[in-house]
């Protein structure tokens, strides 16, 4: 028996993008003989749709528009995801689709996702179908592997998911699924959302394991695919392919960047190039996926800025083949220091006049932006936004943050990766000691540990939760880690005034590391 899987881009919310490419699959499939499509998770409404979940004519359009597609359903057996009322309560379902008419839904039980379990509530689990012959079993997300009885009634396991992706989370899948084909002994299939939705990327990889947990087939990541086999026939295995995290993280943000101007209309892009590794990546980045015509950089040097920054980012410009325009902003900061000279009488210059500086570079942006509509792109690095080393209201910010997920070692990774062929961002940019260049010989070592101890510190505090303590006794300084900490606790205010962030990690702030402004807890 043959049987197709969708891995598919959709829409939040288009319903008619959504179901065009769901009945072109369903066809596809018909063309190949297939007596079973299999759709991912929240298919027919796109993902994470948040509060729309519980907006009652969303819901009546995902039901209607599942009625509209089951007429391509008369000769094959659909499985496609969507949101469905059930006891007055939003459920995750797969429904069940043939004859030219929805059969039945089958709900998610296992709700565990703090964010989802906003909007979801539980449902029955798995269930069984029969689809020429075959008893096969329909789960949704992690379901799968906390259920097991139902194993020794199937044939075949069927899994709909919608993983986000971060960084390890295809070794993770891989090792879980594996594990549960072989514990059950049953052909497990696993179908992937694949696409970006705001922070919200998914990455695709579906994968199939036979009976001996052995991988048979993978299908392909950060894009569209579709493929046709028989999951009862004699499937060799293949290798599961090494992953690089550079090369994922890049694919991933790639892809997120791409398909948040598409999904939302946007066209141009104007980002802030001040001849540091943040912004020449991000740059490169944007470049490389929105087109050179589509980006436009800004240099907006101050009498602080060295002039192999100024050159450096010009070379960057040119090799990339974007406009620039180089605006001076020391004229401008001139004129607001003498404003507020007055007021600050008697005062010593300090860290105002550094912040001053950002925020009329980011009202210089705004301005671009809004004369000529482009969308301006964040430069800033999750070391950064950890510990509040970023001027709010000027180099915080953007539409959306590439790499605001991204520690600043990682930031060199990605630099070091695009410049795997040929020289694009100058050696210069990678070599030179980072500096925000607000003042005479500034270096950000002035003000924080180093980027490989800070981005080792802050690890440990972020993703892996650790106290200061723990961390001391792998051989931190305990008085360092203690003043890196307390700069991420403090902080936390300015990052919920932060733009959305591409989720890179399994700990991206606001979306998984959720923390009061106001706590005075130390860690």
């Amino acid at each position: 028996m043959k049987v197709s899987l969708a891995q598919l881009n959709y829409t939040i919310g288009d319903f008619e993008a959504n179901s065009a490419k769901i009945i072109e699959a369903i066809k596809r499939a018909e063309n190949d003989g297939a007596k079973l499509v299999v759709f991912t998770e929240m298919a027919l409404s796109g993902a994470p749709a948040y509060d729309l979940l519980g907006n009652r004519l969303f819901l009546e359009k995902c039901d209607e528009t599942l009625e509209n597609i089951a007429q391509y359903c008369n000769n094959i057996t659909a499985l496609i995801g969507t949101p469905y009322k059930y006891n007055n309560e939003t459920i995750s379902t797969v429904a069940i689709v043939r004859n030219g008419r929805v059969e039945k839904y089958i709900g998610k039980k296992k709700v565990n996702n703090r964010h989802e379990a906003a909007f979801i509530a539980a449902s029955e689990g798995c269930e069984f179908i029969d689809v020429d012959g075959h008893k096969i079993a329909v789960v949704l997300g992690e379901d799968v592997l906390t259920e097991n009885e139902y194993g020794v009634k199937a044939e075949l396991i069927i899994n709909c998911y919608k993983s986000i992706y971060s960084r390890g989370i295809v070794e993770r899948r891989h090792q879980y699924f594996s594990g549960k084909a072989f514990e059950l002994g049953k052909t497990l299939i696993l179908t992937n959302l694949v696409g970006g939705n705001t922070e919200a990327i998914y990455d695709g990889n579906s994968t199939v394991y036979n009976s001996r947990g052995e991988l048979i087939l993978m299908m392909k990541p950060f894009e569209e695919d579709f493929v046709t086999f028989d999951p009862f026939a004699h499937n060799e295995p293949i290798e599961f392919p090494e992953q690089n995290k550079t090369h994922n993280v890049y694919r991933a943000i790639k892809l997120g960047l791409s398909d948040y101007f598409r999904k939302n209309g946007f066209k141009k892009a104007c980002i802030g190039l001040s001849g540091g590794i943040d912004s020449a990546v991000v740059v490169a980045l944007c470049a490389e996926t929105l087109g050179a015509e589509n980006v436009h950089a800004i240099l907006m040097p101050s009498q602080y800025s060295s002039d192999h920054s100024i050159n450096d980012s010009v070379a960057l410009a040119n090799n990339l083949g974007i406009q620039y325009d180089i605006v001076p902003i020391t004229d401008i900061f001139n004129t607001v220091r003498q404003t507020m000279a007055p007021i600050f009488a008697g005062r010593k210059e300090d860290l105002t006049e550094e912040n001053m500086q950002s925020r009329i570079r980011g009202l210089l942006l705004m301005s671009y932006s809004n004369k000529f509509g482009a969308v301006i792109i964040n430069t800033s690095n999750k070391s950064e936004a950890a510990v509040g080393y970023g001027t709010m209201y000027g180099d915080t910010i953007g539409a959306i943050s590439l790499m605001g997920d991204l520690y600043k070692m990682e930031v060199y990774d990605l630099a070091r990766y695009i410049n795997r062929n040929k020289e694009i961002i100058p050696r210069e940019i990678i070599d030179k000691e980072p500096s925000a260049e607000l003042r005479p010989d500034q270096k950000d070592s002035d003000s924080l540990p180093v980027y490989e101890v800070l981005d080792s510190i802050l690890y440990r505090l972020i993703e892996q939760n650790q106290s200061i303590e723990e961390i001391a006794e792998v051989g931190f300084d305990q008085e360092e880690v203690a003043r890196v900490a307390r700069m991420v606790q403090r902080n936390e205010y300015k990052r919920n005034q932060f733009c959305p962030v591409l989720k890179l990690s399994t700990q991206a702030f606001y979306k998984d590391r959720q923390m009061p402004i106001t706590a005075k807890y130390q860690f």
